[in-house]
């Protein structure tokens, strides 16, 4: 049987990256096919891989393929997967609008539907420039359709979380399997010595809220670490003297700070967040908006705190009950909590979920 793994862009280690080094993993002769690739962005355990790009790639696309958006679709239909039995799509930015064989078995793992195109449009709209704003008006529409219409490509749809098997149904009317995507236990664990400051991380994009939380810890007076790519200086003007900065980091920093800060601060509506699973991997609670992924991950009292408003008023009062005790659980429970999303259990319910229909296919 020849596999073919498909992922949107490969141009660092982030989650949706994670969880193809377990594809990897699970089907080890298997193909990559991508829009674009830096390979010295990337894990050995990818690179060990025959990756293809698309002709993307030959025109800029490893420096401005957030840019190309409109030419996605065309440089997915251009790979050439005909002669693979079972094609495992990655989604986030398009990769299930590939075209295969009719024979084959086309299961697509999505992390998210589009954001940029569905439900967080308005807000990417707000935070782009007036150029974007009318790229997004001329080639929004047709891009929805093509997104939408694509879905029928896929035989099985893998959710990363309810979150976004909700999505699913509502922009593709499709049914999606909920499997959790998996966290690197061994990466992380507890220490004695916590510091004074709190932590955010992640890429900072509109839809994860960041100024919220200076506007919090900037009134508060109180320390607050920001990891991350993508803080403009109007993000940097918000902040004050209490709010550091420190950019993108390597994984045993970010190892390092998720065990040591006081909490993880998680202000934004996220797909599922592998973030909070790996601060409380690192025996840190997690103080959570109440919607999206978190809300499957953070139980209440117990691995942290939920706040139902997004405001920088919720995030001070949620800091506040924090501090006054409001979360009863010890770093073994954070533990104990997240061995239910080991890498391990990922790997075997994939597996066991893609034997079964390619069992049905035969």
């Amino acid at each position: 049987m020849k596999v073919a793994l498909v992922h949107y862009w490969l141009v660092g280690m982030r989650g949706g990256e994670k969880v193809l080094e377990s594809f990897c993993r699970l089907y080890p002769e298997a193909d990559i096919f991508t829009l674009v690739a830096e390979p010295a962005q990337l894990s050995d355990t990818l690179r060990r891989h025959r990756i293809t790009t698309s002709f993307l790639q030959h025109i800029g696309g490893r420096r401005h393929y957030q840019k190309m958006l409109p030419l996605m679709p065309y440089a997915l239909e251009s790979l050439d997967l005909t002669g693979y039995d079972l094609v495992i799509s990655s989604e986030a930015g398009p990769a299930k609008g590939v075209v295969t064989r009719p024979d084959s078995l086309h299961v697509c793992y999505c992390h998210s539907p589009l954001r940029y195109l569905w439900d967080l449009e308005p807000q990417y709209r707000a935070a782009s420039g007036p150029l974007t704003r009318l790229a997004m008006s001329l080639f929004g529409p047709g891009l929805r359709q093509w997104d939408a219409t694509t879905a029928a490509r896929v035989d099985a749809f893998i959710a990363n979380s309810a979150y976004v098997a909700q999505r699913i149904a509502k922009f593709y009317r499709r049914e999606a399997t909920v499997i959790h995507p998996p966290v690197d236990l061994a990466r992380f664990a507890p220490v004695e010595a916590i510091g004074e400051a709190y932590l955010c991380a992640g890429q900072i994009t509109p839809y994860k809220k960041i100024e919220l939380a200076i506007e919090a810890f900037t009134r508060m007076g109180r320390r607050l670490d920001i990891i991350g790519e993508g803080a403009d200086a109007a993000l940097r003007r918000r902040a004050g003297p209490s709010i550091r900065f420190l950019g993108p980091v390597s994984d045993a920093a970010m190892a390092h700070h998720l065990a040591r800060c006081r909490a993880l601060v998680f202000p934004g509506v996220e797909d599922f967040g592998i973030v909070p699973l790996e601060a409380m991997a690192s025996g840190r609670p997690v103080l959570a908006f109440g919607r999206g992924g978190a809300t499957e991950t953070v139980i209440e009292g117990k691995t942290g705190l939920l706040f139902h408003q997004q405001t920088a008023d919720a995030i001070i009062d949620a800091v506040q009950r924090f501090e006054a005790g409001a979360v009863d659980g010890a770093p073994e429970d954070y533990r104990a909590h997240v061995a239910g999303f080991g890498r391990e259990r990922f790997e075997s319910r994939i597996k066991s979920f893609i034997d079964e229909r390619l069992a049905g296919t035969r």
